[in-house]
């Protein structure tokens, strides 16, 4: 394992340490977001509108990223996409000042779209690599960054809250998170766009139906689709059953979270490797039969530690799903097809990620907890599924020395 991390080349390095500042703006606004949307809400029931616009800004920014990448290049894609973060930011600073709410929908709709070309380093690291089979342990050290960004994310938050007096606390946080994305830029500027591989083997471009068509591509957008959906679908509606529902107090709610987001990304130190020693299908049917456990202990009760082992289960079951699927797509398109396949694989799972966010807080109050976690059950399923014959139809393959 040691070896295959040291043989990863310096792109994969810069772009996790560019994404560990970067992607730090995501964590700041999911802490201060709903608290100045309170604040600044003309309606009570808009306060987590900023970050509804966040993840909408996500989705419809997923294909305009992967065309712009491949007409002016990862690097300056990159550059553009912290461009428009930095700018979010500036907004968000601005809307304290103001107190506009509206600035604050604006920013918290730039730093979504920069987040969609954020998504696309882990297509430059695969891009970067010289053997194949390095895919896992690359995404391993890219997705481990996200733990960076979520501590430093909030440390940022309470850092800057009464930094500069304000209409509003928090203008400072905002300020510093743009010094960190001008730092993050001045990092990036050591990547190299993967130029000794983009014209080999680029061969002729399919129509895109014949690319999403293949089983091996529907697949790979399906475990992390299922996993993005069935995660936000959850994640998103927890502190609200935690707080409201089953009267559990805040920091109750908090270390749930917490818990939750480390989940998520912690399993990417051994998740890779176990990629590439078990293969892909294996890890994806696991990551299914973690959903289902989900499901089962949710609904067991509403005890905090039923909240506790479901989300630690849903953190870890969704690193399984998207680091497995994300691993299966290069095998779906060839060299030349690269940006409108990976195109239409974030968008069908940030689409989706947007409407299960913006969903489950009325699913939650119209319907309750319970059933909530019940409706996740047939996707499932169907996850499992689809999990399984990916599994079988690789252990028909005869193997490649």
């Amino acid at each position: 394992m040691l070896d295959t991390i040291k043989r990863l080349p310096k792109n994969v390095w810069v772009l996790a340490a560019t994404l560990s500042l970067a992607m730090a703006s995501i964590p700041l606004l999911v802490l201060i977001g709903g608290l100045l949307g309170a604040a600044l809400a003309p309606v009570p029931g808009w306060a987590t509108l900023p970050l509804a616009f966040n993840v909408v800004g996500l989705a419809i920014a997923a294909i305009p990223a992967s065309i712009i990448a491949k007409k002016i290049g990862r690097k300056m894609a990159g550059f553009l996409g912290m461009s428009i973060s930095l700018t979010g930011v500036l907004l968000c600073a601005l809307a304290t000042i103001q107190n506009s709410f509206y600035l604050l929908l604006l920013g918290g709709f730039c730093i979504g779209m920069s987040v969609a070309f954020l998504q696309q380093f882990r297509f430059a690291a695969i891009e970067s690599l010289r053997d194949p089979n390095d895919v896992g342990p690359a995404l391993s050290v890219i997705m481990l960054c996200s733990i960076v960004a979520g501590i430093l994310g909030p440390e940022l938050g309470g850092l800057g809250k009464d930094l500069i007096p304000a209409a509003q606390p928090y203008t400072g946080s905002f300020l510093i998170m743009a010094s960190v994305l001008v730092l993050a830029m001045l990092c990036f500027t050591a990547f190299k766009n993967p130029v000794l591989i983009e014209e080999h083997e680029s061969g002729e471009s399919r129509p895109l139906l014949t690319i999403v068509r293949q089983p091996v591509f529907l697949v790979s957008v399906s475990a992390s689709l299922i996993g993005y959906a069935v995660m936000s679908f959850l994640m998103t509606s927890t502190p609200i059953s935690m707080n409201v529902f089953a009267g559990h107090s805040l920091a109750e709610s908090k270390w749930v979270i917490q818990s939750h987001l480390v989940a998520m990304f912690l399993p990417s130190l051994f998740s890779g490797y176990l990629i590439k020693r078990l293969g892909p299908a294996l890890i994806m049917t696991a990551g299914a039969v973690l959903y289902l456990l989900v499901i089962l202990v949710a609904s067991l009760g509403q005890h905090v530690l039923h909240y506790w082992w479901a989300l630690v289960m849903l953190g870890v079951g969704w690193n399984f799903l998207f680091m497995s699927g994300t691993t299966v797509l290069p095998r779906s398109y060839r060299h030349s097809e690269r940006f409108k396949s990976q195109a239409v694989n974030d968008f069908s799972i940030f689409a989706s990620q947007a409407f299960a966010s913006l969903s489950a807080g009325w699913v939650l109050f119209k319907f309750g907890w319970l059933s909530q976690v019940l409706y996740c059950l047939p996707i499932t399923v169907l996850m499992l599924f689809i999990a399984i014959y990916y599994l079988l139809s690789e252990r028909r393959k005869p193997r490649q020395e």
